[in-house]
């Protein structure tokens, strides 16, 4: 099966998420200023991570993919709201940026594997904020990432593929740890207060 018949469907994956997520946020999430802060930063952080990962796209024809530096923003999110707006914003917003930039085909797989690394770092760092804790969770979230990656690289373009791409996936990890869990570290110690009111 080639990974190219995943295309049409991956705009109508992202809504049936959206309906979905925003289904969850006003069925568990009952207190109105929680819903209002949530679909609005989930939007907003959402639309700036589909913006840094189209902004700079490096195609890689072995699997028919691309780099970039959306991770930075994934995991700066993450770091700052938490699990919720970190899953939805890092899942979302980069296979948003997979369907608008003529990727839809791998829409689906970046869905997963950038909502699981926004969870995972979103998660880690909700309970405990320090430097070591951030950097041991972007690294967890980065490794995730380019894990996932490798495996359905794997599964659609064989080892040769995935070997291509693996230090380009590592590269992003790496500018996500570095640039995203650092701006996340030094912009929480100076506002945190408000940001743990912001996390839903």
């Amino acid at each position: 099966m080639s990974m190219e018949v995943l295309a049409p469907y991956g705009k109508w994956v992202l809504m049936a998420v959206a309906v979905l997520y925003f289904v969850y946020l006003f069925v568990l999430k009952r207190k109105v200023f929680e819903v209002a802060i949530g679909v609005a930063l989930s939007g907003i952080m959402a639309a700036l991570v589909a913006v840094v990962t189209g902004f700079i796209q490096i195609p890689t024809p072995l699997t028919r993919g691309y780099i970039n530096v959306g991770d930075s923003m994934v995991m700066l999110v993450a770091v700052l709201f938490g699990p919720t707006i970190g899953a939805f914003a890092g899942g979302f917003g980069s296979a948003m940026a997979d369907v608008i930039t003529g990727y839809a085909h791998w829409a689906p797989f970046t869905l997963v594997i950038k909502g699981v690394e926004g969870f995972v770092v979103g998660y880690i760092t909700s309970k405990k904020d320090d430097f070591t804790t951030i950097l041991l969770a972007t690294i967890l979230g980065g490794a995730l990432m380019v894990s996932g990656y490798f495996f359905v690289e794997v599964y659609f373009y064989g080892w040769g593929g995935a070997l291509a791409e693996l230090p380009g996936n590592t590269l992003q990890a790496v500018t996500g740890i570095v640039v995203g869990g650092g701006t996340g570290h030094i912009i929480k110690r100076r506002v945190k207060d408000m940001l743990v009111s912001l996390q839903i």
